[in-house]
């Protein structure tokens, strides 16, 4: 069976380096690669040779003033990832322009003799593990740029761009060459990413995992803490997960048990008239404008109670003044209540503001006799006016705070998870809000 097929779970053997000579420098150059590798760099003076044959012919001479990075998984380095135990064997850092600013990330190859090569990609703390596919994935047009699809999933077109080589060490099984450039395209679907790579004979599909730092360094026993991830990576997962669509759900089924409370309520509240009468009054009149109701019995458990006004005003106002009393505790109730009601026709056509009749429901009032003190004032004007009041009348108030505060939470998770959303696209080539480079202008 071929070293690259089969899936038994065993360790693989410990790659044993092969040291070399480089022809250019003569310093000992390692393979780890068991013979996959067609290119390996010296890693004193970076010259990229080929790994092919036995002579480690040059292909690429490096100028000293290249600036050497130092791999944060140095090479050499095992650690289990996926299921499985992966040596770190490359290393590249790749870069693009983009509005005249460079952004370079760095790539490691891992190797395994029963799985092949998959690779690491880090940027800014965030990580990546990538397998190369087999199979393409579909797409909606030949340009790439529309939303493709692959095992299930959308991926959504992220960015596309020139990526270059910019430095390369230890062994990889295609001809590596600093400088080297690929157009290359991101398509993301949280966690997920999937990536081409096209060249001027071929394209090539990987995809990628994101797996934060701390695992990265746990699965290859690093030293220190990874370093921190900044901003929002362009397959990061959402910290909120899934968890929106799900308080959502929660909460409507919530609103559906209040709503059915409130129903309960209407359906079985009494809805009592306990007192009626008609008054009139006007601006003016001799006497004291107050007067007092008669009593009437209110029974049962402590509930609500309503108190209409239904009026015949007409372009006027009038505001009653009221207070409910208990005949033998003397504990009083005092509230008011303005009526306004105007109505005319100008330009526009007809208008009207206001209403002829208003209410005012009190909450809890506890069982006993009681009678209302009622004092109407206005400016000019007569009113006639009834007075109407109903024991146990449903309030909704309650139904509309539970369901406000049920609405807080599924609104922050939505608010956070936009945000979150928008701080992602906001690196893309789709950004959701535009920022023009004109002084002062969005």
């Amino acid at each position: 069976m071929s070293p690259l097929g089969g899936s038994q779970k065993v360790q693989p053997p410990v790659a044993k380096p092969h040291a070399l000579v480089c022809p250019n420098c003569g310093g000992p150059v390692e393979r780890r690669g068991f013979g996959y590798s067609m290119t390996v760099v010296c890693p004193q003076c970076l010259t990229v040779l080929d790994a092919s044959t036995p002579l480690l012919r040059v292909l690429q001479k490096i100028e000293e003033a290249q600036n050497r990075r130092t791999p944060m998984i140095p090479l050499g380095s095992r650690g289990a990832l996926q299921g499985a135990t992966w040596e770190a064997i490359g290393f590249q850092t790749r870069s693009v322009v983009e509005d005249g600013e460079t952004f370079e990330w760095e790539e490691y190859l891992l190797f395994n003799p029963y799985k092949g090569f998959r690779y690491l990609t880090q940027y800014d703390g965030h990580w990546n593990f990538i397998t190369p596919l087999e199979a393409m994935p579909q797409s909606t047009n030949q340009r790439g740029l529309f939303p493709i699809f692959y095992e299930g999933l959308v991926y959504k077109h992220f960015s596309g761009g020139q990526a270059t080589t910019t430095f390369v060490l230890g062994e990889f099984p295609w001809r590596v060459k600093v400088g080297e450039q690929v157009v290359a395209h991101d398509y993301v679907s949280p966690p997920w990413v999937l990536s081409a790579e096209i060249t001027s004979d071929e394209i090539t599909w990987s995809r990628g995992e994101y797996v934060p730092g701390f695992a990265i360094w746990k699965a290859f026993n690093l030293t220190g803490a990874a370093p921190p991830a900044r901003g929002v990576y362009l397959n990061q997962p959402s910290p909120m997960g899934d968890k929106v669509g799900g308080i959502w759900r929660n909460f409507a089924l919530m609103l559906a048990l209040l709503a059915g409370l409130a129903i309960f309520f209407a359906i079985f509240s009494r809805k009592e008239t306990v007192f009626r009468s008609s008054y009139a009054f006007a601006s003016g009149q001799q006497g004291e404008p107050s007067f007092v109701t008669g009593d009437f019995d209110l029974t049962g458990r402590p509930t609500t109670l309503e108190v209409a006004v239904n009026t015949d005003l007409d372009n006027n106002w009038t505001y009653f003044n009221f207070a409910l009393v208990n005949q033998d505790t003397g504990q009083a109730y005092d509230f008011g209540r303005e009526v306004s009601y105007y109505h005319g026709v100008d330009s526009d056509g007809s208008w009207d503001e206001g209403s002829r009749n208003s209410s005012v429901l009190i909450p809890a009032v506890t069982p006993g006799k009681y009678y209302l003190r009622v004092e109407p004032e206005m400016d000019s004007g007569a009113v006639a006016y009834e007075l109407t009041l109903r024991h146990d009348v449903p309030s909704f108030t309650w139904f509309l705070i539970a369901a406000g505060l049920l609405l807080i939470p599924p609104v922050l998770y939505t608010v956070r998870a936009r945000s979150f959303e928008t701080q992602r696209w906001m690196n893309s080539d789709h950004p959701p809000i535009r920022i023009s480079s004109n002084d002062g202008d969005d």
